[in-house]
């Protein structure tokens, strides 16, 4: 009867032709050749570089660097002010190049040697960024010039893509509509700046006047930021017990934990930026891979599926049914349920790592927001000095890239995890369940029903005796209770214990295997403990990239350099209007009367100085009296207040001399 239900079932797609014949798809060669297409537009690139030299050298940007040196650093990966877009963007490009050569059989378009594909790649891992640098470099001098530049570079790049996909949408790689969606973020990258350069020459802006470090101190953020630093915050209300948070209402605060909400007095770094949006494409890129590479083989073999097949399962004795018609609708339905099952897979290893993004970004904004207030013993949980270091600069130029190649492998792993977990359960489980037929692991389970009664007892009586047996209440507080008792339970229940503990073990191990699988792709937390976790890399690179971060970005540093430039700014320009006064007493007096508010503007200028940074971590390591103390005087940074009372003596004189200096 069990057989005859699982064969009156409708299997999917029985009416499907047994052998389809394959699409062959030609190699397609569009219009615009690719080969020419590169020579052209290097040349193109050559010229636009030649270009903003020579205007980077008359409009002299920055008095140290003149010519060709000045666009050698179009962006500022520590100014949290700039504009963030044709930065994201480029690395957006960069990024779709690199995979399209990675995947592709000829890494660069002018050679079809696929016999050393090795050396044309590592040719082309330094290829394509010079190729694209020009985008990002012509928004350096903030002039007219370099947007109509970049404009007409990058209305360049993007017509030839949407052209050759359109000559093009089909091609024999991988899958025949691979190459066409795989350029979509390319596509939506250059679009982007098309239309960004444009908006730029619009708005007319200029930067000949002032460099990029001017701009980033003027800027109102920083500002603003300190100003919500000194707001005061309402006071807390102690909350009593029957004011704690309900089920429901813990739950929302849960899932608003993973929401990334942007706050006005808080601006990510640009290599975070730059980050979440590399790890959106190379999440889409890794997804499509995965899909295109495995589901039209088994859509194939599915639509492949004919009576010969019973043929070949009877030679491996193996009888679904003596009716061949039944044996090709049965396994048409298994290959179905795979497929099921690797889609599956496959949107819960995408779902998970978008959530774990989202998640980063609270945690990153959290960090920085501490080690902006100098709390480095939370972030941390141990003693570190944020200063720059050789580890940390390296750190913190990979950080983007690890984090793109973490969430490309973790999409592997996860993906091959589910896809097993999910086989396990339709096949060994739902499917047997659901016709009655096959039931193994659940008959095997079911004969060791002692052993689960056994254990689930034995838990049972333990926590039941715990707490009416061998805890009491008294005055409030919790003690043991019979103690005798409870001695002799722990010894008889020694044995059962042991047996409950493997089970333990194993449903600990697969806990374990899962958090790390689902966090994989997270580099802001450690995967191994708290006391080893200088050995897991990708933290360790996090870690170190902070570091970088706040000691060269602190917001409040930043504001206080803003002020004191805008001091000098004003004070300068009092001296100017000055010297234009008629000569005379009154001009005399006037000059007197000035000096002594500008001294006094000094005075009170120095000692803000001396207030802001006498505590700074990253800087108090420097001060000629503290450099004479040992490592261990120094705790998360800050020197401590034992070790201060003990120097008061021997620092007090160069104290005295630095401040005569600064006077």
């Amino acid at each position: 009867m069990d057989e005859d239900a699982l064969l009156d079932y409708e299997y999917p797609d029985v009416n499907a032709p047994a052998k389809p014949e394959a699409e062959i798809i030609p190699p397609c060669d569009p219009t615009a050749d690719d080969s020419v297409y590169h020579i052209c537009i290097t040349a193109i690139s050559v010229i636009v570089m030649l270009i903003l030299a020579v205007l980077a050298k008359r409009s002299k940007v920055d008095v140290r660097q003149k010519g060709l040196l000045s666009l050698l650093s179009p962006v500022n990966f520590l100014d949290h002010t700039q504009h963030k877009g044709l930065a994201v963007a480029v690395f957006g490009v960069l990024f779709c190049k690199l995979w399209s050569m990675v995947v592709s059989p000829n890494p660069l378009p002018f050679s079809t040697d696929s016999k050393n594909k090795q050396s044309w790649m590592i040719l082309g891992v330094f290829y394509y960024p010079a190729l694209h640098y020009p985008l990002l470099a012509c928004g350096t001098l903030h002039n007219k010039v370099g947007y109509v530049l970049g404009s007409l570079l990058s209305w360049t790049h993007f017509g030839v893509l949407v052209w050759q996909k359109i000559d093009c949408p089909k091609t024999p790689l991988i899958h025949k509509h691979y190459a066409l969606f795989s350029s979509l973020p390319q596509v939506a990258c250059l679009a982007f700046l098309s239309f960004q350069y444009p908006l730029l020459l619009f708005k007319g802006f200029k930067g000949t006047k002032k460099n990029n470090a001017a701009e980033d101190l003027s800027s109102s953020y920083y500002q603003e930021y300190v100003k919500k630093i000194f707001q005061k915050e309402p006071a807390k209300i102690s909350k009593s017990i029957a004011d704690t948070p309900r089920l429901h209402q813990r739950i929302i605060n849960a899932v608003k934990s993973y929401i990334y909400t942007p706050e006005e007095a808080f601006r990510f770094p640009l290599k975070l930026a730059i980050s979440a949006v590399v790890s959106i494409i190379s999440l889409y890129q890794m997804g499509l891979l995965l899909i295109m590479l495995v589901m039209p083989l088994m859509q194939t073999a599915r639509l492949g599926v004919d009576e010969d097949f019973a043929n070949v399962l009877a030679g491996f004795r193996i009888e679904l049914s003596k009716d061949k018609q039944e044996v090709v609708r049965i396994v048409v339905y298994y290959i179905w349920s795979t497929e099921v099952c690797y889609t599956s897979a496959m949107t819960l290893s995408c779902l998970i790592n978008l959530v774990m993004l989202m998640r980063s970004m609270v945690l990153h904004r959290s960090n920085l927001k501490g080690l902006y207030r100098g709390d480095v013993y939370n972030v941390y949980n141990c003693k570190r000095r944020i200063r720059v270091s050789r580890a940390s600069l390296v750190c913190w130029m990979g950080y983007t890239s690890f984090s793109a190649a973490h969430l490309c492998f973790s999409m592997i792993i996860q993906t091959m995890v589910f896809f097993l977990c999910l086989l396990i359960a339709v096949f060994l489980v739902i499917i047997p369940v659901v016709y009655t037929r096959n039931l193994i692991l659940l008959q095997m389970l079911w004969s060791m029903w002692p052993f689960w009664l056994m254990i689930l007892v034995t838990v049972l009586i333990q926590h039941i005796t715990a707490r009416f047996c061998f805890i009491k209440k008294t005055a409030g507080t919790h003690d043991l209770n019979n103690r005798g008792v409870l001695f002799l339970l722990t010894y008889l229940l020694f044995p059962v214990n042991v047996l409950t503990g493997m089970v333990v073990a194993l449903w600990r191990m697969i806990i374990t295997a899962l958090f790390n699988i689902v966090h994989m792709a997270r580099m802001d937390i450690s995967l191994l403990n708290r006391n080893v976790e200088a050995f897991d890399p990708a933290y360790r690179c996090y870690a170190h990239y902070l570091k970088i971060e706040v000691s060269q970005s602190h917001p409040v540093m930043k504001a206080f350099c803003g002020m004191l430039l805008q001091s000098v700014g004003q004070e300068s320009n009092a001296a100017q209007s000055a010297r234009d006064i008629e000569e005379g007493i009154q001009l005399v007096q006037q000059e007197k009367k000035q000096h002594k508010v500008s001294s006094a503007k000094r005075v009170c200028r120095h000692w803000h100085l001396l207030y802001t940074l006498v505590n700074n971590p990253s800087l108090v390591g420097t001060r000629k009296h503290f450099q004479c103390h040992s490592a261990d005087s120094f705790l998360n940074g800050s020197l401590n207040r034992s070790t201060k009372e003990r120097h008061t003596k021997d620092a007090g004189a160069e104290d005295d001399a630095e401040a005569s200096t600064s006077k």
